[in-house]
């Protein structure tokens, strides 16, 4: 073997070149760290060279907090809808309940049963008529900011929590907590994780809310009254930390995406009163206001949603809210990627809903149904095939859920993803695989969620907040462009002056042809 020999001038060269990197080092940590991260935290997952989301977060998370502590500025006022002055009639229609005729015409319930002297508010009679009294707000709504928009929803500031180390270190009741939901035992953990997926709400406020209304995260032993209803929904029907929280996260996405489509005027709270809502609010306010407002009277929800209310709680948990407000959420030139319909060439499928809840009945209307062909109607095996709207990364799947990160980062809470949701077991797609627009994802089905019949239901999420299927970025398959028809699940696919309605079941005017790739 050939021995080398190390030259003077072979060892100033090293020197001289081990230099000039730690030179660069410090030069790069000098600068302010907004300098040099990655736009939107929107990071490839082998791009070596720049930080992660992680780090992306936990750096601006730092440097946030050596700020001081300042009110956040109001928003420009909000365009509310105005109020209702004149009395209506309703007809009650099989499946009704006074609680959803409520909210639908923005008063309380007990209104509705003062109004109608109503002596059994869990039964009514399809055919009944009931008189809808107006509004009677009796106050305004405070013009704190709790949180903002980017602490409600599983967006780019959740990325950096550790939930199972986090819960672990707080020594509560929650930390050893196990609780069976469907056929599987989960832990405190898994739930709030699974709950803050699926609703896309993030697992702070989560845990904030939690704390705020049981102790359930801090206290070893909480109260004996809050260990069947943690949340304080005092439901038979809503036993368990899986059925709080899932409720939980419904009411709060409620409160959010009705304030960013401008939907409602007034808070109408547990003990009737009815509060006007202030302009200045932000949507993540506006939907921790409505979630107390299903809970508390007057008093105690003015304080909930004041300084010393879950504000304190959060800070207490977490530090300051408004240091991890990543504004905007959605960049005013967001464009929705190129997608096609989820069905190969060749066939006709149905379209069956219209925009509708992304996940639940409080979520933006961000979804749309399509049923594959075939004679039998109600939950079928399907030997069809849902096929990838665009390309992207498969980051999880299981209860009938696929879940499509379109950035390729790793993370759900960044940049677009795409739910396709009630896809069978048989044949699913594995997370880790990339795939491009057009392959094979799984078969339709009825598993996972509430389904009266074979479909594939999908959504589209961007930083980790539900997109509405029919508003300013509207839903666009293969040319085909959503449009609402201002109920829920009706609507239209309309491309080149022809229009399909989506209808349930299969008929000609909801049938959908996907022409072959040329």
């Amino acid at each position: 073997m050939r021995r080398r020999f190390v030259t003077p001038s072979l060892i100033i060269l090293s020197i001289v070149f081990i230099l000039s990197a730690l030179i660069t080092c410090v030069l790069i940590a000098a600068m302010d760290p907004e300098e040099w991260l990655t736009d939107d935290l929107d990071v490839g997952i082998n791009n070596q060279n720049t930080p992660t989301a992680v780090q992306a977060i936990a750096a601006r998370t730092t440097e946030a907090s050596k700020m001081p502590l300042l009110t956040p500025s109001p928003d420009a006022p909000h365009p509310l809808p105005k109020l209702r002055t004149e009395t209506k009639e309703y007809v009650v229609q099989a499946g009704d309940y006074l609680n959803s005729i409520a909210q639908r015409y923005m008063v309380s319930v007990a209104a509705i049963v003062e109004a109608n002297d109503i002596s059994s508010p869990d039964f009514l009679e399809p055919g009944q008529v009931l008189i809808i009294p107006p509004p009677q707000p009796e106050g305004k709504g405070p013009a704190f900011k709790v949180i903002p928009d980017s602490e409600l929803v599983y967006g780019p500031a959740s990325v950096d929590l550790n939930l199972a180390d986090f819960i672990q270190e707080q020594g509560g009741y929650l930390a050893k907590y196990r609780e069976d939901v469907g056929e599987r035992s989960l832990s405190g953990v898994k739930i709030v994780e699974r709950v803050a997926q699926e609703f896309s709400v993030n697992p702070r406020l989560l845990l904030a809310i939690l704390e705020f209304q049981s102790g359930w995260v801090t206290q070893a032993q909480p109260k004996e009254a809050s260990l069947e209803y943690p949340i304080g929904v005092a439901d038979p029907q809503r036993t368990g930390l899986y059925r709080q929280l899932t409720w939980a996260a419904n009411n709060l996405n409620r409160g959010y995406y009705l304030y960013r489509v401008n939907g409602v005027p007034t808070w109408d709270l547990a003990d009737g009163s009815v509060m006007t809502i202030d302009p200045t609010i932000n949507a993540g306010t506006a939907g921790v206001q409505h979630f107390f407002a299903q809970l508390l009277d007057r008093e105690a929800w003015e304080k909930a949603v004041s300084d010393a209310g879950l504000f304190a709680t959060y800070s207490k948990l977490f530090d300051y809210p408004f240091h991890r407000a990543i504004e905007p959420l959605l960049p005013t030139d967001l464009e929705q990627p190129k997608m096609q319909l989820p069905f190969e060439p060749d066939q006709t499928w149905a379209f069956t809903g219209g925009p509708h809840g992304g996940w639940g009945s409080g979520s933006a209307w961000a979804a749309l149904d399509f049923a594959p062909p075939g004679e039998v109607l109600g939950c079928v095996e399907s030997d069809e095939w849902v096929v990838a709207l665009t390309d992207g990364l498969i980051l999880r799947t299981g209860e009938g859920a696929v879940v499509q990160d379109l950035d390729g980062d790793g993370f759900e809470q960044t940049g677009w993803t795409i739910l396709y949701m009630h896809i069978e077991s048989r044949g699913r797609v594995r997370p880790g695989t990339y795939i491009q627009a057009g392959e094979r994802i799984g078969h339709p089905s009825c598993e996972g969620g509430v389904s009266t019949g074979t479909h594939v239901h999908l959504a589209r999420r961007y930083n980790g907040e539900w997109i509405s299927a029919d508003q300013t970025l509207p839903f666009i398959l293969d040319g085909w462009v959503s449009v609402g028809a201002g109920n829920e699940y009706d609507g239209y696919l309309k491309r080149n002056g022809k229009s399909i309605e989506a209808w349930e079941g299969r008929n000609p005017e909801n049938a959908i042809e996907r022409q072959p790739t040329r």
